[in-house]
């Protein structure tokens, strides 16, 4: 089970409708401030695939040196939401719209030499930096986007023809590297991982290095919460005089924001098994079936206690559409059962049409 924040518990109150998204913005700035109070001496750029709604997105500013988008309409989207905020485009299979419109980023993450030479081919302005694959071991991660042969960022021969082709265009500047490997990574082998790219960096003799994001995220221990003090120190010790080192964390910085709140429709038994129905599933909420858990969650009202274990499953016509597998807890028709971690890659990822049940409304607190 996952302790709810009065705050939360308050807004459930008020609620007359489910499914509903609460978001506690006081919560998520309080994190903010201990991220950034661990990070002296590193940017820090908040990847807005992880969730970008408008209201987070303003929440983050104050705390963030930037954001870094993956899309042409995530670029539109920021920039709407955070106007003037500094951004850095990245992502795979950029489009020439997408790179026409990226040039005015303040970064550009160039994924391959052919995209580096539909640029150049442009005629615009930009800095940008290269996404390097290194062949390095990410043992433990949950998604590896490099370290071997993936579709993202260039391994060091396509670096070094990325080098070859920028001499003589002065008008695409050579700013450094940019490395996310992977993710779900605790902050020992993140900082191994960052010592590698820097490494790489200062053979190049580039200054200012990206190491991603990939912060681990314990959704089995809601209450467990990634060390940013340890990453933060040994981070800053890798640093030589000069160098610019940024990251761009996205889950680990807004998961815990967030809050899927819903009402128990039926409760059955199936063959000897226990299953909840609840208002809404997997449609709204679709970081169980993704990351393969059961998503934390408390009952706010009615009974709570321990109780008979039982499945707890959404409105949809396949068996996937699952939430929660066997809890330990009471569960009666008409309680409201709160889903925390719910504020990264949940609503933004989810199949919202799939039987076009009604979506959610969103809450602020």
């Amino acid at each position: 089970m996952i302790a709810v924040p009065s705050s939360v518990r308050a807004a459930a109150g008020r609620l007359r409708d489910f499914p509903a998204y609460v978001y506690d913005l006081a919560a998520l700035s309080t994190h903010m401030r201990a991220v950034r109070s661990a990070l002296p001496g590193v940017e820090l750029y908040y990847a807005a695939k992880a969730n970008p709604d408008p209201a987070l997105l303003t929440t983050l500013a104050p705390h963030v040196d930037g954001f870094e988008v993956s899309s042409g309409g995530e670029l539109a989207h920021v920039r709407s939401a955070v106007p003037g905020a500094r951004l850095a485009f990245g992502g795979p299979g950029k489009t020439d719209d997408e790179l026409a419109a990226a040039a005015g980023a303040h970064r550009v993450h160039v994924e391959s030499p052919g995209e580096l030479r539909r640029l150049l081919a442009m005629g615009v302005e930009a800095d940008v930096l290269l996404r390097v694959n290194l062949d390095i071991p990410v043992a433990g991660a949950s998604l590896a986007m490099g370290g071997g042969a993936t579709p993202f960022g260039m391994d060091p021969a396509g670096i070094d023809e990325c080098l070859t082709l920028l001499s003589g265009h002065p008008g695409v500047r050579l700013r450094g590297v940019h490395a996310h490997l992977a993710s779900g990574l605790e902050a020992g082998p993140l900082v191994d991982l960052a010592g590698a790219v820097l490494g790489y960096a200062r053979g190049l003799g580039v200054r200012e290095v990206n190491v991603g994001g990939g912060m681990a995220v314990a959704y089995t221990e809601p209450s467990r919460r990634f060390d940013w003090e340890a990453y933060g120190k040994g981070l800053t010790g890798l640093i030589a005089d000069g160098e610019r080192v940024r990251i761009e964390p996205g889950r680990a910085l807004t998961v815990y924001c967030g809050w899927y709140l819903t009402r128990v429709i039926d409760v059955k038994r199936v063959h000897g098994e226990l299953f909840a129905v609840v208002a809404g599933g997997t449609h709204h909420l679709r970081t169980p079936v993704t990351k393969g858990h059961d998503q934390p969650f408390a009952v706010l009202d009615g009974a709570g206690g321990p109780g008979e274990p039982v499945t707890v499953v959404g409105q949809l016509c396949t068996p996937k559409d699952v939430l929660a597998r066997r809890a330990g807890t009471s569960v009666r028709v008409g309680d409201v059962l709160a889903f925390g971690m719910a504020g990264a890659y949940a609503w933004n990822i989810s199949h919202h049409e799939f039987l076009l049940h009604p979506k959610p409304k969103f809450f602020y607190v």
